[in-house]
């Protein structure tokens, strides 16, 4: 994502997300268990687990395919 996406990524939000929050959304939208992307960032699933409902708070979601397609519609993909 580049400067000005972020930047339009962080105005459509009342909270931004963390760099770490954006990688983990990216990771959602593939076609991984979140045990996979736990391993894949050196973390545990449980982190992984508090990052994605964070995500989802911050984006206004409850699945992960709401958050992937919000993912797409904001140039996460």
């Amino acid at each position: 994502m580049n400067t000005l996406e972020a930047t339009r990524e962080t105005s459509q939000l009342n909270e931004p997300l963390t760099r770490r929050e954006r990688v983990v959304l990216a990771e959602l939208a593939e076609d991984v268990t979140l045990e996979e992307i736990a391993t894949h960032l050196f973390v545990t699933r449980n982190t992984v687990k508090s990052q994605v409902r964070s995500v989802y708070r911050k984006i206004g979601v409850s699945t992960r395919a709401q958050a992937v397609a919000w993912a797409e519609a904001n140039g996460f993909r």
